[in-house]
């Protein structure tokens, strides 16, 4: 572009200095590398480039070098800037001829005006300065008492935002801009003398560029330690505290030494070193200097005492931390809240909960109220102790001092009552933290969800748990494992489902645990169509899958019915390098046996075995109970007898399964030795365990033994439910010993125990057997009238009871209520009525 046609700049455009040069800067993070331009040969700017309209003719060679320094020096002098004489200079100048006039100038410049001029120059022409030149200028606006030009000025350099001129062989920025500041800083007898450009230069780098890490801040400053040079005691130790709290107390502490060599420290200094020294561990070198600057007389104050005795606490010398506040009291001051707060934390992590005590009354009789950094000491060292009663004292103390607890108070105090399992508790005051707007630590809102999901609370888990994702809070695997399980486990699949999606939208990686948490539950109640979905999810996110993925998926094949495709999983698996582990035998056994197909059951447990997997107690359980099943006991007891000779422990599922078999084929004493072996090795005994026995006794006549059994049972704290009482009543009905089963519906009814509708089919069969059909007709109304439907077997006993007795047209109209309910009779009940009817008529010919 001919830069002639631009139009002139008005002067009245370049008199906003800091704001037209310096616009808001907005970088990220971290500091990019330089954008410096790297220049070995600077080459004069063409005229063209940037050229006023109205350019006069330049003066004779001979006197060319006058006239620009004369050119130079009447724009940088004036009290305003003229953009056309600016315009007309920078076109016939180099950016080192101009830093070699501006340094010999320097002295008689209105750094106002440079600003103008620096900002004309670079936006308006494109000219790049040297890095002495902005330097140069950074002092003059510092000596001029403009700090927020300079401050800008200086970040603007430092990021790159600036067009610079520097030579190839810099290799280290940073350095180079604090070489050269120091070095234009000692070559002029004006600005020698002023410090206070440091002052802004340490504060840049320790505030605006925490990001490149202090390791920059600190060459920067040995650099300048090295030259003399040093920022005020004011500044240094606004550097010293930055980099303890950045948990740097060597570098904090090496800033003391070089200031340390070069002049006397005051006490500020002297009072963050030695916090500096404890913050790092070295209480003793602490204690040294702290004696040292006492030799130098240098008085200590209050902060001083404060930092060394909380180091003497950190290390547990709580002797040498009270001889010190003993000292400070000789010395004329006065402990204060730091001193006391202090005092009770060093305390209070000892556990020496009276001695902090004493010093809290100690200081509330000095007229000291305990601020919040006391509360939360106290707080915390009693929750440590399990004494949640005292820290909730000290809560209503807070109330009552007006003192506010802050996010540290609540998150100590839940933590505690999580610890002591007043979950309730714990959940109000996470409400009042929520409600209240308080930051949430991460551990503490897990701890409240993992102690609602310990107590069965998930709707209450799962609201924290969506609030700690909405907060971009990611919960750790455990506890979304956790909770996950617990909603499947109480049927809110669709909570769980939601959970999984919400994460997935917050962009928080699904991991594996969880993920086969949610397919077995759903897997668990058959619904494979969903299980499915998020098994797509998983691969889709690059979540792989692993043994128990597959054994969850086999489950839900084995919930379906469909032990087929369990087998086509087993096989996918194998071909994936995912080998089957003894759950997926486990699973597929268990299916053949339920289909009573207890030869392929067989091939299967010798190939997991063949597999170099052992069988557990539960595999075989499931091979005897398949045996059973099939009426093969004499293949289940070669299985229990290897059980016992693998010195594997029978279970109570175990001995279960053998006791009902023995007591279906009538071998009570059998069962009965088998519910002694399980006294005798401490297996707990189940109701399952007693209703099997009772109902074998009673089948074998032996009715008034097994009700002894009821009072064995309570004794083994177990309640007698209605398949026990059912068992005992299905015995006294088979001696026709109604009234004795009569007494135990009635018993049942004063524990209430409600029958089902098996115990009343089994009445009104012993009725109908003894000829009592009202008495069982009696047992069928009551049975409505609770509600429950009887079912086929129920109308078959009562329908033959009637037609045992003859009573044809009441069997006919309990057919017609039976075909009201849509209940049809079956072979056996249909030939018994016709037998019936044909009997009667035979009667009636006679």
């Amino acid at each position: 572009m001919d830069m002639r046609r631009l139009t002139v700049h008005s002067a009245a455009a370049a008199t906003n200095t800091a704001a037209i040069l310096f616009l808001p800067i907005k970088r990220p993070l971290t500091v990019s590398p330089h954008p410096w331009q790297r220049t070995e040969n600077p080459k004069p700017r063409s005229k063209e480039a940037c050229q006023s309209k109205f350019t006069e003719a330049a003066p004779p060679a001979v006197d060319r070098s006058f006239h620009y320094k004369k050119s130079v020096s009447s724009i940088l002098s004036a009290p305003n800037l003229n953009s056309h004489h600016c315009r007309d200079l920078l076109s016939n100048l180099t950016p080192h001829q101009f830093d070699s006039i501006f340094w010999e100038i320097h002295k008689f410049v209105d750094p106002s005006t440079a600003l103008k001029f620096f900002n004309f120059a670079c936006t308006s022409c494109s000219f790049r300065f040297t890095l002495r030149s902005y330097c140069l200028l950074f002092h003059l606006l510092v000596s001029k008492n403009l700090g927020s030009a300079s401050r800008l000025l200086l970040i603007r350099l430092i990021y790159g935002k600036l067009p610079v001129t520097i030579s190839g062989d810099v290799v280290n920025v940073h350095k180079e801009i604090a070489i050269v500041l120091a070095d234009t800083h000692l070559g002029s007898e004006k600005l020698r003398n002023e410090i206070r450009g440091f002052d802004i230069l340490v504060h840049v780098y320790a505030s605006e560029f925490k990001s490149l890490g202090f390791d920059v801040m600190m060459d920067v400053f040995r650099l300048l330690a090295g030259r003399g040079l040093f920022p005020s005691f004011k500044t240094c130790n606004f550097l010293m505290s930055s980099l303890v709290k950045a948990n740097e107390p060597e570098k904090s502490y090496e800033v003391f030494a070089m200031v340390s060599r070069r002049s006397l420290p005051d006490v500020y200094l002297y009072s963050t070193a030695i916090n500096a020294l404890c913050k790092g561990g070295k209480v003793e070198e602490a204690v040294n200097l702290f004696k040292k600057m006492e030799d130098l007389g240098v008085a200590p104050n209050d902060v001083t005492y404060n930092n060394l005795i909380g180091g003497l606490c950190k290390m547990g010398s709580l002797e040498g931390a009270f001889q010190l506040k003993d000292r400070m009291v000789v010395r004329g001051l006065k402990p204060t809240l730091v001193t006391y707060g202090v005092l009770i934390n060093g305390l209070m992590k000892l556990e020496k909960y009276a001695e902090a005590d004493c010093v809290l009354r100690e200081m509330l009789a000095k007229g000291l109220v305990a601020n919040v950094f006391i509360y939360n000491t106290l707080i915390g060292g009693y929750c440590n102790m399990g004494n949640v009663k005292t820290a909730l004292k000290l809560i209503d103390d807070m109330s009552l001092e007006g003192v506010f607890p802050n996010s540290v108070t609540y998150n100590t105090l839940i933590n505690g009552l999580c610890k002591d399992n007043q979950i309730d508790l714990a959940e109000q005051f996470l409400n009042k933290m929520v409600s209240g707007g308080l930051s949430i630590n991460l551990g503490t809102i897990s701890s409240v969800i993992l102690g609602l999901c310990k107590n069965l609370r998930y709707d209450s888990a799962l609201k924290f748990t969506a609030l700690m994702i909405s907060n971009n809070m990611r919960p750790n695997d455990g506890l979304l494992t956790t909770l996950t399980s617990g909603l499947c486990r109480i049927k809110k699949h669709s909570e769980a489902l939601n959970l999984h999606h919400m994460l997935q939208h917050k962009g928080f990686a699904a991991n594996k645990v969880t993920s086969n948490a949610l397919i077995f539950g759903f897997c668990e109640v058959g619904n494979m169509k969903e299980a499915r979905s998020i098994l797509r999810s998983m691969l889709d996110g690059g979540v792989g899958l692993d043994t128990f993925t597959y054994n969850a998926l086999i489950y839900g094949c084995f919930k379906e019915d469909r032990l087929d495709l369990g087998f086509k999983l087993k096989e996918e698996m194998t071909e994936k390098g995912i080998f089957p582990d003894i759950v997926t035998y486990n699973l597929l056994i268990h299916g053949l046996c339920i289909k009573g197909k207890m030869d392929e059951a067989l091939i299967l447990w010798h190939e997991c075995r063949g597999n170099s997997l052992v069988p557990d107690v539960h595999l075989y359980g499931v091979m005897i109970g398949g045996y059973c099943n099939a009426d093969k006991f004499e293949e289940a007891m070669h299985f229990f007898n290897m059980l016992l000779g693998q010195n594997i422990t029978p279970n109570s599922v175990i001995y279960n399964i053998l006791i009902k078999a023995y007591s279906r084929m009538g071998n009570v004493p059998e069962a009965l030795k088998l519910l002694d072996d399980m006294r005798s090795k401490g297996t707990p005994r189940t109701l399952a365990t007693y209703s099997s026995l009772i109902h074998g006794m009673g089948n074998a006549g032996k009715v008034d033994e097994s009700k002894y059994l009821l009072d064995e049972m309570r004794r083994d704290g177990l309640l007698p439910d209605v398949v026990c009482y059912t068992a005992l009543i299905g015995g006294y009905c088979k001696l026709g010993q109604m009234d004795e089963a009569k007494s135990l519906l009635q018993e049942m009814s004063s524990l209430n125990i409600q029958p089902n509708k098996i115990t009343y089919t089994v009445l009104i069969n012993g009725y109908c057997k003894l000829g009592s059909i009202k008495d069982a007709s009696q047992i069928l109304r009551e049975m409505l009238s609770k509600g429950i439907t009887p079912d086929l077997l129920t109308y078959n006993a009562l329908s033959h009871g009637f037609c045992k007795e003859g009573e044809v047209g009441e069997a006919f109209t309990l057919w017609d209520h039976m075909n009201d309910r849509g209940i049809k009779l079956d072979d056996i009940a249909h030939t018994s009525l016709v037998h019936c009817m044909s009997q009667k008529a035979r009667t009636e010919d006679d």
